[in-house]
Protein backbone atom coordinates (compact mmCIF):
# COMPACT_ATOMS: atom_id res chain seq x y z
CA UNK A 1 0.00 0.00 0.00
CA UNK A 2 1.38 3.25 -1.03
CA UNK A 3 2.70 5.48 1.54
CA UNK A 4 2.27 9.26 2.50
CA UNK A 5 4.09 11.47 5.20
CA UNK A 6 2.93 14.51 6.13
CA UNK A 7 6.11 16.75 6.87
CA UNK A 8 6.62 20.41 7.81
CA UNK A 9 7.99 22.57 10.25
CA UNK A 10 6.42 22.73 14.50
CA UNK A 11 2.71 23.64 14.52
CA UNK A 12 1.48 24.02 11.08
CA UNK A 13 -1.45 21.19 11.59
CA UNK A 14 -0.16 18.24 10.62
CA UNK A 15 -1.77 15.74 13.36
CA UNK A 16 -4.89 18.40 12.58
CA UNK A 17 -4.75 16.78 8.81
CA UNK A 18 -3.72 13.33 9.79
CA UNK A 19 -6.78 13.17 12.48
CA UNK A 20 -9.10 13.77 9.16
CA UNK A 21 -7.35 12.09 6.45
CA UNK A 22 -7.44 8.82 8.84
CA UNK A 23 -11.22 9.92 10.40
CA UNK A 24 -10.48 9.09 14.08
CA UNK A 25 -8.34 11.66 16.66
CA UNK A 26 -5.44 9.08 16.35
CA UNK A 27 -2.94 12.21 16.73
CA UNK A 28 -2.47 13.95 19.97
CA UNK A 29 -3.39 17.82 18.77
CA UNK A 30 -2.56 20.99 20.72
CA UNK A 31 -1.51 24.42 20.22
CA UNK A 32 1.92 23.87 22.05
CA UNK A 33 4.47 23.67 19.40
CA UNK A 34 6.37 20.30 19.01
CA UNK A 35 3.23 17.65 20.83
CA UNK A 36 4.22 15.08 18.07
CA UNK A 37 7.33 13.70 17.81
CA UNK A 38 7.27 9.93 16.77
CA UNK A 39 6.32 8.83 13.34
CA UNK A 40 2.37 7.94 13.72
CA UNK A 41 0.55 5.75 11.07
CA UNK A 42 -2.74 5.40 9.94
CA UNK A 43 -4.97 4.22 6.61
CA UNK A 44 -7.03 6.80 4.62
CA UNK A 45 -9.59 5.87 1.91
CA UNK A 46 -10.62 8.74 -0.72
CA UNK A 47 -12.75 7.68 -3.88
CA UNK A 48 -11.83 3.84 -3.77
CA UNK A 49 -8.31 4.17 -3.55
CA UNK A 50 -6.76 3.54 0.00
CA UNK A 51 -3.06 4.72 1.29
CA UNK A 52 -0.85 4.64 4.81
CA UNK A 53 -0.45 8.27 5.77
CA UNK A 54 2.48 9.03 8.61
CA UNK A 55 2.18 11.97 10.67
CA UNK A 56 5.88 13.66 11.83
CA UNK A 57 6.80 15.91 14.20
CA UNK A 58 7.69 19.65 13.59
CA UNK A 59 11.26 19.60 11.49
CA UNK A 60 13.84 22.32 13.09
CA UNK A 61 17.23 23.06 13.96
CA UNK A 62 19.03 25.20 16.57
CA UNK A 63 16.12 25.48 18.92
CA UNK A 64 16.34 24.60 22.29
CA UNK A 65 14.16 21.47 22.11
CA UNK A 66 15.92 18.31 23.41
CA UNK A 67 14.79 15.93 21.00
CA UNK A 68 15.37 18.47 18.39
CA UNK A 69 18.03 16.11 16.33
CA UNK A 70 15.86 13.03 16.67
CA UNK A 71 12.57 14.54 15.44
CA UNK A 72 14.71 15.31 12.41
CA UNK A 73 15.88 11.98 12.10
CA UNK A 74 12.47 10.44 12.40
CA UNK A 75 11.11 13.15 9.54
CA UNK A 76 14.13 12.04 7.20
CA UNK A 77 13.38 8.47 7.51
CA UNK A 78 9.61 9.52 7.02
CA UNK A 79 11.05 11.02 3.72
CA UNK A 80 12.95 8.10 2.64
CA UNK A 81 9.73 5.70 3.50
CA UNK A 82 7.08 7.53 1.74
CA UNK A 83 5.84 7.06 -1.91
CA UNK A 84 4.95 10.74 -1.79
CA UNK A 85 5.11 13.84 0.59
CA UNK A 86 2.26 16.14 1.45
CA UNK A 87 4.83 19.47 2.62
CA UNK A 88 2.58 21.02 5.23
CA UNK A 89 3.26 25.19 5.42
CA UNK A 90 0.94 28.02 7.41
CA UNK A 91 -0.50 30.95 5.50
CA UNK A 92 -0.36 33.54 8.26
CA UNK A 93 3.50 33.20 8.32
CA UNK A 94 4.40 32.75 4.87
CA UNK A 95 7.52 31.57 4.27
CA UNK A 96 10.07 30.95 6.76
CA UNK A 97 13.98 29.57 6.98
CA UNK A 98 12.49 26.21 8.32
CA UNK A 99 10.12 25.82 5.46
CA UNK A 100 12.79 26.71 2.85
CA UNK A 101 15.41 24.63 3.98
CA UNK A 102 12.05 21.10 4.13
CA UNK A 103 11.61 22.30 0.22
CA UNK A 104 15.38 22.18 -0.56
CA UNK A 105 15.37 18.23 1.29
CA UNK A 106 12.43 17.50 -0.68
CA UNK A 107 13.94 18.85 -4.18
CA UNK A 108 16.38 16.95 -3.50
CA UNK A 109 14.72 13.27 -2.26
CA UNK A 110 13.14 13.48 -6.02
CA UNK A 111 9.72 12.42 -4.40
CA UNK A 112 6.41 13.82 -5.54
CA UNK A 113 5.50 16.44 -3.45
CA UNK A 114 1.75 18.53 -2.78
CA UNK A 115 2.56 21.69 -1.25
CA UNK A 116 -0.18 21.98 1.41
CA UNK A 117 -0.98 25.20 2.92
CA UNK A 118 -2.89 25.03 6.00
CA UNK A 119 -5.19 27.58 7.87
CA UNK A 120 -6.99 29.76 4.55
CA UNK A 121 -10.23 29.63 6.18
CA UNK A 122 -11.28 32.63 4.64
CA UNK A 123 -11.53 34.36 1.18
CA UNK A 124 -9.12 37.31 2.64
CA UNK A 125 -6.23 34.79 3.57
CA UNK A 126 -6.24 32.67 0.14
CA UNK A 127 -4.03 35.60 -1.43
CA UNK A 128 -1.33 34.63 1.62
CA UNK A 129 -0.95 31.59 -0.54
CA UNK A 130 0.23 32.41 -3.50
CA UNK A 131 3.71 33.52 -2.19
CA UNK A 132 4.57 29.80 -1.80
CA UNK A 133 4.40 29.64 -5.77
CA UNK A 134 8.13 30.77 -5.25
CA UNK A 135 9.59 27.74 -3.32
CA UNK A 136 9.52 26.10 -6.92
CA UNK A 137 7.17 22.79 -5.71
CA UNK A 138 4.53 22.92 -8.21
CA UNK A 139 0.98 23.69 -7.62
CA UNK A 140 0.04 25.44 -4.48
CA UNK A 141 -3.12 23.53 -2.26
CA UNK A 142 -5.05 26.07 -0.13
CA UNK A 143 -6.37 24.18 3.02
CA UNK A 144 -8.31 24.72 6.53
CA UNK A 145 -7.44 21.15 8.49
CA UNK A 146 -9.63 22.31 11.19
CA UNK A 147 -12.84 23.02 9.17
CA UNK A 148 -11.51 20.76 6.13
CA UNK A 149 -12.18 22.91 2.93
CA UNK A 150 -10.29 22.19 0.47
CA UNK A 151 -9.24 18.75 1.62
CA UNK A 152 -11.23 17.22 -1.51
CA UNK A 153 -9.16 18.75 -4.22
CA UNK A 154 -5.71 18.08 -2.25
CA UNK A 155 -6.65 14.21 -1.46
CA UNK A 156 -7.80 14.14 -5.49
CA UNK A 157 -4.68 15.61 -6.47
CA UNK A 158 -2.26 12.84 -3.64
CA UNK A 159 -5.00 9.93 -5.50
CA UNK A 160 -3.65 10.95 -8.96
CA UNK A 161 0.23 11.27 -8.00
CA UNK A 162 0.41 8.24 -6.20
CA UNK A 163 2.13 5.11 -7.92
CA UNK A 164 -0.67 2.26 -8.85
CA UNK A 165 0.26 -0.13 -6.30
CA UNK A 166 -1.83 -2.12 -3.99
CA UNK A 167 -0.43 -4.56 -1.24
CA UNK A 168 -0.72 -4.87 2.13
CA UNK A 169 -0.46 -2.29 4.78
CA UNK A 170 1.79 -3.41 7.15
CA UNK A 171 1.24 -0.93 9.37
CA UNK A 172 -2.68 -1.99 9.88
CA UNK A 173 -2.95 -5.44 10.20
CA UNK A 174 -6.09 -6.18 12.74
CA UNK A 175 -5.98 -10.25 11.93
CA UNK A 176 -2.37 -10.39 13.62
CA UNK A 177 -2.06 -10.39 17.50
CA UNK A 178 -1.65 -6.69 19.11
CA UNK A 179 1.39 -6.32 21.38
CA UNK A 180 1.14 -3.23 23.75
CA UNK A 181 4.58 -2.30 25.59
CA UNK A 182 3.37 -0.77 28.76
CA UNK A 183 4.88 0.64 31.63
CA UNK A 184 5.87 3.91 34.02
CA UNK A 185 7.59 6.91 32.52
CA UNK A 186 11.66 6.00 31.40
CA UNK A 187 11.73 1.89 31.77
CA UNK A 188 12.70 1.46 28.56
CA UNK A 189 9.61 0.83 26.70
CA UNK A 190 10.79 2.92 23.61
CA UNK A 191 14.55 0.85 23.67
CA UNK A 192 12.78 -2.53 23.69
CA UNK A 193 10.75 -1.49 20.23
CA UNK A 194 13.49 -0.01 18.50
CA UNK A 195 15.94 -3.31 19.99
CA UNK A 196 13.72 -5.35 18.45
CA UNK A 197 13.05 -3.45 15.32
CA UNK A 198 16.60 -3.08 14.92
CA UNK A 199 16.05 0.55 14.01
CA UNK A 200 15.86 3.81 15.91
CA UNK A 201 11.87 3.91 15.15
CA UNK A 202 10.22 5.76 18.34
CA UNK A 203 12.66 8.35 19.76
CA UNK A 204 14.74 7.41 22.93
CA UNK A 205 16.16 9.68 25.73
CA UNK A 206 16.55 10.16 29.45
CA UNK A 207 13.76 12.58 30.02
CA UNK A 208 10.82 10.85 31.15
CA UNK A 209 8.07 11.36 29.16
CA UNK A 210 9.49 11.18 25.78
CA UNK A 211 6.64 9.06 24.02
CA UNK A 212 3.57 10.50 23.62
CA UNK A 213 1.20 8.62 21.38
CA UNK A 214 0.62 5.09 21.52
CA UNK A 215 2.62 4.18 17.98
CA UNK A 216 1.90 1.34 16.29
CA UNK A 217 4.58 -0.93 13.75
CA UNK A 218 4.67 -4.18 12.31
CA UNK A 219 7.12 -6.56 13.53
CA UNK A 220 8.02 -10.17 11.54
CA UNK A 221 11.44 -11.24 12.37
CA UNK A 222 12.91 -14.51 14.01
CA UNK A 223 9.61 -16.61 13.37
CA UNK A 224 7.23 -13.64 15.44
CA UNK A 225 4.61 -11.64 13.50
CA UNK A 226 2.93 -8.98 15.65
CA UNK A 227 1.66 -5.39 15.54
CA UNK A 228 4.37 -4.16 18.17
CA UNK A 229 2.62 -1.30 20.09
CA UNK A 230 5.02 1.65 21.97
CA UNK A 231 3.23 3.57 24.50
CA UNK A 232 3.83 6.66 26.33
CA UNK A 233 4.29 6.02 30.34
CA UNK A 234 2.15 5.70 32.83
CA UNK A 235 1.66 8.02 35.88
CA UNK A 236 -0.33 8.61 38.82
CA UNK A 237 -3.30 10.50 38.51
CA UNK A 238 -1.87 13.15 41.22
CA UNK A 239 1.29 13.15 39.22
CA UNK A 240 -0.30 14.38 36.09
CA UNK A 241 -0.69 18.26 35.41
CA UNK A 242 -0.44 19.09 31.96
CA UNK A 243 -3.09 18.10 29.20
CA UNK A 244 -0.45 16.63 26.97
CA UNK A 245 0.40 13.75 29.09
CA UNK A 246 -3.40 13.54 30.58
CA UNK A 247 -3.76 12.45 26.48
CA UNK A 248 -1.11 10.45 26.50
CA UNK A 249 -2.38 8.49 29.43
CA UNK A 250 -5.91 8.23 28.13
CA UNK A 251 -3.89 6.66 24.81
CA UNK A 252 -2.09 3.93 26.64
CA UNK A 253 -4.87 2.91 28.02
CA UNK A 254 -6.66 3.05 24.85
CA UNK A 255 -3.75 0.48 23.50
CA UNK A 256 -4.17 -1.83 26.36
CA UNK A 257 -8.03 -2.29 26.10
CA UNK A 258 -7.10 -2.90 22.20
CA UNK A 259 -4.32 -5.15 22.98
CA UNK A 260 -4.13 -8.71 23.07
CA UNK A 261 -1.07 -9.33 25.30
CA UNK A 262 0.67 -6.38 26.89
CA UNK A 263 4.26 -6.52 27.71
CA UNK A 264 4.68 -4.97 31.57
CA UNK A 265 7.84 -3.16 31.63
CA UNK A 266 9.30 -2.80 35.24
CA UNK A 267 12.81 -0.64 36.33
CA UNK A 268 14.46 -3.83 38.49
CA UNK A 269 16.44 -1.11 40.48
CA UNK A 270 12.98 0.43 42.01
CA UNK A 271 11.16 -3.23 41.82
CA UNK A 272 7.32 -3.04 41.17
CA UNK A 273 5.98 -0.08 43.02
CA UNK A 274 2.21 0.71 43.45
CA UNK A 275 2.04 2.38 39.95
CA UNK A 276 3.03 -0.90 38.64
CA UNK A 277 0.40 -3.04 40.38
CA UNK A 278 -2.44 -0.20 39.11
CA UNK A 279 -0.78 -1.09 35.82
CA UNK A 280 -0.96 -4.47 36.14
CA UNK A 281 -4.87 -4.54 37.85
CA UNK A 282 -5.69 -2.53 34.47
CA UNK A 283 -4.13 -5.30 32.02
CA UNK A 284 -6.04 -7.82 34.29
CA UNK A 285 -9.44 -6.03 34.33
CA UNK A 286 -9.40 -6.09 30.21
CA UNK A 287 -8.52 -9.39 30.59
CA UNK A 288 -5.57 -9.02 28.83
CA UNK A 289 -2.38 -11.27 28.65
CA UNK A 290 0.53 -10.43 30.32
CA UNK A 291 4.85 -10.83 29.69
CA UNK A 292 6.72 -8.75 32.96
CA UNK A 293 10.21 -7.95 31.58
CA UNK A 294 12.29 -6.79 34.23
CA UNK A 295 14.48 -4.21 32.80
CA UNK A 296 18.20 -3.03 33.95
CA UNK A 297 18.72 -5.87 35.32
CA UNK A 298 22.46 -5.20 34.20
CA UNK A 299 22.57 -2.28 36.91
CA UNK A 300 20.92 -4.02 39.85
CA UNK A 301 23.72 -5.99 42.27
CA UNK A 302 23.46 -9.39 42.24
CA UNK A 303 24.66 -12.52 44.45
CA UNK A 304 24.29 -16.33 43.69
CA UNK A 305 20.64 -16.44 43.98
CA UNK A 306 19.04 -12.92 43.48
CA UNK A 307 17.29 -13.82 40.10
CA UNK A 308 15.13 -16.63 42.04
CA UNK A 309 14.52 -15.02 44.92
CA UNK A 310 13.35 -11.77 43.18
CA UNK A 311 10.89 -13.47 40.77
CA UNK A 312 9.58 -15.10 44.15
CA UNK A 313 9.21 -11.67 45.86
CA UNK A 314 7.23 -10.35 42.38
CA UNK A 315 5.38 -13.44 42.41
CA UNK A 316 3.63 -13.01 45.77
CA UNK A 317 2.74 -9.35 44.54
CA UNK A 318 0.33 -10.28 41.96
CA UNK A 319 -1.13 -12.85 44.03
CA UNK A 320 -3.49 -14.58 42.85
CA UNK A 321 -2.50 -13.56 39.55
CA UNK A 322 0.82 -15.45 39.59
CA UNK A 323 1.18 -17.33 36.43
CA UNK A 324 2.54 -14.77 34.69
CA UNK A 325 6.12 -15.32 32.60
CA UNK A 326 8.95 -13.03 34.04
CA UNK A 327 11.97 -12.30 31.83
CA UNK A 328 14.82 -10.63 33.32
CA UNK A 329 16.44 -8.11 30.51
CA UNK A 330 18.68 -5.33 29.85
CA UNK A 331 17.50 -3.68 26.62
CA UNK A 332 20.48 -0.91 26.18
CA UNK A 333 22.89 -4.59 26.63
CA UNK A 334 20.41 -6.54 24.19
CA UNK A 335 20.22 -9.42 27.12
CA UNK A 336 17.65 -11.58 26.84
CA UNK A 337 15.37 -9.31 24.47
CA UNK A 338 14.60 -12.28 21.86
CA UNK A 339 13.23 -14.17 25.61
CA UNK A 340 10.86 -11.28 25.72
CA UNK A 341 9.05 -11.90 22.47
CA UNK A 342 9.56 -15.77 22.83
CA UNK A 343 7.23 -15.37 25.90
CA UNK A 344 5.03 -13.05 23.91
CA UNK A 345 4.38 -15.44 20.80
CA UNK A 346 3.47 -17.86 23.76
CA UNK A 347 1.30 -16.43 26.10
CA UNK A 348 -0.25 -14.65 22.32
CA UNK A 349 -0.79 -18.20 21.25
CA UNK A 350 -2.44 -19.59 24.67
CA UNK A 351 -4.36 -16.39 24.86
CA UNK A 352 -6.07 -17.85 21.57
CA UNK A 353 -6.47 -21.59 22.27
CA UNK A 354 -9.49 -23.26 21.67
CA UNK A 355 -9.94 -27.00 23.61
CA UNK A 356 -11.90 -29.21 22.13
CA UNK A 357 -15.32 -29.88 24.44
CA UNK A 358 -14.99 -33.63 24.24
CA UNK A 359 -11.26 -32.80 25.81
CA UNK A 360 -12.56 -30.54 27.98
CA UNK A 361 -15.05 -32.91 29.90
CA UNK A 362 -12.49 -35.97 29.60
CA UNK A 363 -10.16 -33.44 31.84
CA UNK A 364 -12.05 -31.94 33.76
CA UNK A 365 -15.16 -34.28 34.91
CA UNK A 366 -13.05 -36.68 37.54
CA UNK A 367 -11.24 -33.58 38.84
CA UNK A 368 -14.72 -32.20 39.79
CA UNK A 369 -15.77 -35.56 40.54
CA UNK A 370 -12.83 -36.11 43.17
CA UNK A 371 -13.73 -32.78 44.60
CA UNK A 372 -17.42 -31.67 44.23
CA UNK A 373 -18.81 -28.21 45.14
CA UNK A 374 -19.35 -28.64 48.80
CA UNK A 375 -22.88 -28.49 49.64
CA UNK A 376 -24.49 -25.56 50.93
CA UNK A 377 -27.81 -25.89 53.07
CA UNK A 378 -28.07 -29.41 52.41
CA UNK A 379 -28.17 -28.78 48.54
CA UNK A 380 -25.37 -30.25 46.36
CA UNK A 381 -24.27 -29.18 43.23
CA UNK A 382 -23.50 -31.73 40.48
CA UNK A 383 -21.27 -29.90 37.21
CA UNK A 384 -22.14 -32.42 34.21
CA UNK A 385 -20.65 -30.55 31.45
CA UNK A 386 -17.85 -28.25 30.30
CA UNK A 387 -17.64 -26.44 27.36
CA UNK A 388 -15.55 -23.18 25.58
CA UNK A 389 -17.26 -20.08 25.08
CA UNK A 390 -16.64 -18.17 22.07
CA UNK A 391 -14.96 -15.21 23.47
CA UNK A 392 -11.39 -13.30 22.85
CA UNK A 393 -9.93 -14.52 25.78
CA UNK A 394 -10.26 -18.25 27.62
CA UNK A 395 -13.24 -18.63 29.17
CA UNK A 396 -15.42 -21.63 30.07
CA UNK A 397 -19.06 -21.93 31.13
CA UNK A 398 -19.34 -25.25 33.71
CA UNK A 399 -23.25 -26.59 33.53
CA UNK A 400 -24.52 -27.20 36.82
CA UNK A 401 -28.14 -28.38 38.52
CA UNK A 402 -27.78 -25.00 41.21
CA UNK A 403 -25.24 -22.68 39.64
CA UNK A 404 -25.90 -19.83 42.43
CA UNK A 405 -24.49 -22.27 44.91
CA UNK A 406 -21.00 -22.18 43.98
CA UNK A 407 -18.28 -19.83 45.85
CA UNK A 408 -15.60 -18.35 44.80
CA UNK A 409 -12.98 -20.22 45.98
CA UNK A 410 -14.34 -23.63 43.81
CA UNK A 411 -13.97 -21.55 41.11
CA UNK A 412 -10.90 -20.88 41.18
CA UNK A 413 -10.25 -24.47 42.14
CA UNK A 414 -11.51 -25.08 38.75
CA UNK A 415 -9.49 -22.11 37.32
CA UNK A 416 -6.40 -23.87 38.73
CA UNK A 417 -7.23 -26.88 37.42
CA UNK A 418 -7.77 -25.93 33.88
CA UNK A 419 -4.47 -24.00 34.50
CA UNK A 420 -2.84 -27.79 35.61
CA UNK A 421 -4.06 -29.35 32.66
CA UNK A 422 -3.86 -26.98 29.78
CA UNK A 423 -1.52 -24.26 28.36
CA UNK A 424 -2.95 -21.12 29.47
CA UNK A 425 0.70 -19.60 30.70
CA UNK A 426 -0.16 -15.47 31.21
CA UNK A 427 -3.93 -15.47 30.07
CA UNK A 428 -7.18 -14.51 31.70
CA UNK A 429 -9.52 -17.54 32.34
CA UNK A 430 -12.72 -16.93 32.86
CA UNK A 431 -15.35 -19.08 34.89
CA UNK A 432 -18.86 -19.15 34.29
CA UNK A 433 -21.34 -21.17 36.03
CA UNK A 434 -24.49 -22.03 34.16
CA UNK A 435 -27.72 -23.45 34.59
CA UNK A 436 -27.69 -27.15 32.88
Amino acid sequence: MSLVAIVGRPNVGKSTLFNRLVGIRKAIVDETAGVTRDRHYGKCDWCGAEFSVVDTGGYTYNSDDVFEDAIRKQVTIAIEEADLVLFMVEAATGITDYDSEIADILRRSKKPVVLTVNKVDSGEKMYDAFQFYSMGLGEVFSISAANGSGTGDLLDEVVKKLPKDEGIDKNDRPDLPHITIVGKPNVGKSSLTNALLGEERNIVTPVAGTTRDSISTYYNKFGHEFMLVDTAGIRRKTKVHEDLEFYSVMRSIRAIEHADVCVLMIDAESGMESQDMNIFNLIQRNRKGCVIAVNKWDLFEKESNTMNEYKRSLRSRLAPFDDVPIIFTSVTKKQRIMDVMNAVAEVSENFSRKIPTSKLNDAMLPEIENYPPPSWKGKYVKIKYITQLPTRFPSFAFFCNLPQYVKDAYKRFLENKLREKFPFTGCPVQIFLRKK
